[in-house]
């Protein structure tokens, strides 16, 4: 669901942006967070660690343990140059048996590009 400052142009650029997004998170595709990530970026991680880009990167770079990352329920609401992004998450984690979460991400559109300003995620 979008607010309706929202253009067509810019939905459909954020929806594949966090499709990279999570897609990046399930592959720990560092490249495209380099990439997507402002140089102020932080993230709230579940177990309540606030990380910067650095750490994210960091974090990003280690063995993904999780599989079958999808995201459902996306909710972006663009607010001229500014955008969240809400949507719930399931996963398998390393046992095989089934995650889910949310995350919460906030984009700005900086020199005519959006980027990822900020991250927060939980888990069940």
């Amino acid at each position: 669901m979008a607010t309706t400052t929202a253009s067509r142009s810019d939905l459909e650029t954020l929806q594949a942006l966090n499709r990279d997004y999570i897609n990046s998170v399930q592959a720990g595709d560092v490249r495209r967070f380099d990439q997507i990530l402002a140089d102020d970026f932080l993230c709230s991680n579940p177990d309540g660690t606030l990380i910067d880009r650095e750490a994210f990167l960091k974090q990003t770079a280690q063995p993904v343990k999780i599989s079958n990352l999808q995201a459902h329920d996306v909710n972006i609401r663009l607010m001229g140059d500014f955008a969240i992004i809400h949507a719930r998450t399931t996963y398998a984690r390393p046992d095989g048996q089934p995650g889910a979460g949310r995350y919460t991400d906030v984009w700005a559109r900086r020199k005519g590009s959006w980027q990822a300003v900020s991250a927060h995620v939980t888990r069940a």
